[in-house]
């Protein structure tokens, strides 16, 4: 999405949270009352009025319902939240990783996202889209590189990923582009924006069998929870869910080479693709 673009759309949360406010002093409610009746705190309605964080669907819809604005809300929030780049269920997700202060996320069979480079982005983008445009396909690989732009911030998150040994030896793209990305992984865990840990095949069964994970914290705001399938993805803030994944997640953790161990190991896949492109 252009600079331009981004802007645009900024400019419109600022609007929503504008008139968030102004409907609210109008109704007569503090952030805290507002809050209540959404059920989030009035430090989130704050926020949502200063175009910090911005507010899920069903968290509109409440708005609308407590301060009698007749769908309003929730119909700029459809509209704001309609990246066309990113799958419905995946939207709020790209909001919240630009304001978590901490990230964690396990990936089964694919490198995750915010790790890709442009090249195993295009590649996985082809895989499950093969009659799409040259253009289409550009899309997606910038809109994913853009999301990893939070790793360059000096507000950056701290981010833990647990990569399956699936996700080393799944030849996506075949030994150059492998190699390529392997080597974009350790670099960035040699520049300390991501720790990395593998789950070795030898561990076998593990916590998480059904598919990836994301957890995130913030400052401000209870943790939260995605989780992921092939054709749909769930976001979920219940604490108790939330506490369940995170126990999860710890498990996956115990079970997962040291991060020493797990560089080693995805520099040496990474110059085994080397060996098979020179000698091709």
């Amino acid at each position: 999405m252009a600079n331009g673009s981004r802007g645009s759309r900024q400019a419109a949360w600022e609007f929503f949270g504008a008139e968030l406010k102004r409907r609210r002093e109008d109704a007569g409610f503090s952030q805290s009352v507002l809050g209540a009746r959404v059920f989030v705190s009035g430090g989130y309605i704050g926020q949502f009025e200063q175009a910090i964080r911005k507010p899920q669907l069903d968290v509109a819809e409440r708005i609308d319902e407590a301060l009698q604005t007749d769908g309003f809300f929730e119909r700029m929030c459809r509209k704001l939240i309609d990246d066309k780049r990113y799958a419905d269920y995946f939207a709020a997700v790209v909001e919240l990783e630009a304001l978590a202060t901490g990230i964690s996320e396990f990936a089964p069979t694919l490198i995750p996202g915010l790790l890709q480079s442009a090249a195993y982005a295009r590649e996985v983008t082809l895989a499950a889209n093969p009659f799409v445009t040259d253009a289409y396909v550009e899309e997606i690989v910038t809109a994913r590189t853009e999301r990893a732009g939070i790793l360059k911030d000096a507000t950056r998150p701290e981010y833990w990923v647990i990569l399956h040994e699936n996700t080393l030896y799944i030849p996506v793209g075949g030994p150059a582009v492998m190699a390529q990305q392997l080597d974009h992984v350790a670099a960035l865990t040699r520049e300390r924006q991501v720790l990395v840990m593998v789950l070795p095949y030898e561990g076998g069964a593990h916590a998480c069998m059904g598919g990836a994970l994301k957890l995130m914290e913030f400052d401000d705001a209870p943790p939260t929870l995605y989780t992921e399938t092939e054709y749909s993805g769930t976001l979920v803030d219940e604490p108790l869910v939330v506490k369940r994944a995170q126990r999860t997640y710890d498990l996956l953790r115990g079970a997962a080479l040291s991060p020493e161990a797990s560089l080693a190991l995805i520099e040496s896949a990474a110059e085994d693709y080397r060996r098979c492109t020179s000698t091709t």
